[in-house]
């Protein structure tokens, strides 16, 4: 039975899709201004995490995220770069895109872009215009959350503790103290240039919150599954869908919602003015994105995690550890059959789901898999293991790979020197030499040129070893 902890009732539940064996998902998507930060990426493997273990338990999972391609942000980005909304938004989209197959996150079923949903918006706001949930105030449209009974429930925010301010326009980066209406669509203004839509409803373009609302119900039905994000979000962007998609349809939006705890660095929330704002740029010259997808694993999803580089550094090493064990069973000469073999995967693979079962105990399933290692090892070096057993060992790791996407199949074991191709040992060679004569700089050039190549070096009291990301 796998459960849930369920935001709306703020306790955990068991997981009954609306249809037997299948998952409609939604999840907050990038907005395409700038590159993404280790804080967005967290949440990006958060609900890659989700989504592979329901799959993982057989059930078809329709997964939809959003692309916000048009906000103030955006439009600020493409005015000050003297840019087009569409090729500024499309450059940031394909970095977030590359971030995503460097650190193995599968891609959502579909990926709806706002700007490409402005009438089926122009359309929910009709009709909420209809029942008396919104109004025209000087060409922009607001939600009247006076009208909207259960209005902040998940939240748990009671109507009378917002404060009274619709008047004038309003941006997406409000503070919730100052908001009681907000907007579905904002009259344009000078500043806009010329991002707008000419619709029936005036000349604008839509709020931020209303995208959310129209493309879930759109691709997932009035009612779906799942709706995931970060905590950050859950006032006053998940609490907007809720009443908007609610007032339109008149049913309930979504069943479960799940949020990600929120990322800090060195203690401190990540700001680029305190210096610890951290993109996967700047961490995968000298680390593996997979060892960061690991870092964010090793948490649970629901507590807050502090990067720092010595923990990344930890990642790392673990992800060695599955690397030195998946090397172990493939080079293991097949001797006779270990029945014990059996029995610790066996073990194991209820440990693992029975944690994956109680919300997603990644920390606790990770422990069940690190004991096997030990097990195994120790087993297989002293009884032995027959082909079958050493196959099973394989399978039984590569189904759990499966959820914690490690490319454990694929993974490449720490080579010596002497077996890199010429042009690879010939970058390690002189990275060397600059390393003897002290000439740090260049000797990181030379790293870096190699990172740029997907070669990943480690220094250890034996020399430099290296392998392919």
């Amino acid at each position: 039975m796998i459960q849930f902890y369920n935001t709306l009732t703020r306790k955990k539940e068991e997981f009954k899709p609306i249809r037997s064996g299948f998952v409609g998902m939604y999840t907050c998507g990038p907005t395409t201004y700038d590159y993404a930060h280790i804080g967005n990426l967290r949440a990006m493997v958060f609900y890659d995490l989700v989504k592979r273990y329901l799959r993982y338990k057989g059930f078809r999972v329709k997964h939809v995220m959003n692309i916000t391609d048009v906000d103030d942000k955006i439009i600020r980005a493409a005015n000050k770069e003297n840019k087009f909304l569409k090729d500024l938004s499309g450059f940031y989209l394909n970095k977030f895109l590359e971030d995503l197959n460097k650190m193995n996150i599968s891609r959502p079923d579909l990926m709806p872009k706002a700007t490409e949903h402005i009438e089926d918006m122009i359309e929910m706001i009709n009709t909420l215009m209809e029942k008396g949930y919104a109004y025209e105030k000087n060409g922009s449209v607001y939600f009247k959350i006076s009208k909207f009974k259960d209005y902040g429930k998940l939240a748990l925010l009671k109507k009378d503790q917002l404060k009274k301010n619709a008047a004038g326009r309003l941006d997406d980066n409000y503070d919730k103290d100052n908001i009681r209406d907000f907007a579905l669509w904002k009259a344009w203004v000078e500043d806009d240039g010329e991002i707008l839509w000419e619709t029936d409803i005036g000349r604008g373009r839509p709020g931020w919150h209303i995208e959310c609302s129209v493309m879930s119900t759109k691709y997932l039905g009035k009612t779906f599954d799942m709706h995931l994000g970060g905590v950050d979000l859950i006032f006053p962007h998940h609490t907007n869908e809720i009443a908007q998609a609610e007032a339109s349809t008149g049913k309930k939006f979504a069943n479960y919602w799940l949020h990600n705890e929120h990322l800090i660095v060195d203690g401190k929330k990540m700001s680029k003015s305190l210096g610890n704002f951290y993109t996967l740029r700047d961490l995968e010259k000298e680390h593996d994105p997979l060892a960061l997808r690991y870092l964010f694993l090793s948490a649970h999803y629901r507590t807050k995690l502090n990067f720092t580089t010595k923990a990344l550094k930890g990642a790392e090493e673990s992800v060695k550890r599955f690397h030195t064990f998946v090397e172990f069973a493939r080079s293991r000469e097949p001797t006779k059959g270990n029945p014990e073999i059996e029995k610790i995967l066996e073990k194991t693979k209820e440990s693992f789901d029975r944690s994956m079962d109680d919300d997603l105990n990644m920390p606790e399933a990770l422990s069940s898999m690190f004991t096997m290692i030990k097990d195994i090892n120790k087993t297989v070096t002293e009884d032995g293991a027959s082909e079958s057993d050493l196959k099973l060992i394989m399978s039984t790791i590569n189904r759990f790979d499966s959820i914690l996407g490690l490319n454990l199949e694929l993974a490449e074991s720490w080579k010596p020197v002497n077996k890199a191709p010429k042009n690879v040992k010939k970058l390690i060679d002189e990275r060397e030499k600059f390393r003897k004569e002290k000439k740090w700089k260049e000797a990181d050039d030379v790293r870096n040129k190699l990172a740029d190549m997907s070669i990943l070096l480690e220094d250890t009291q034996n020399g430099v070893r290296w392998r392919r990301k």
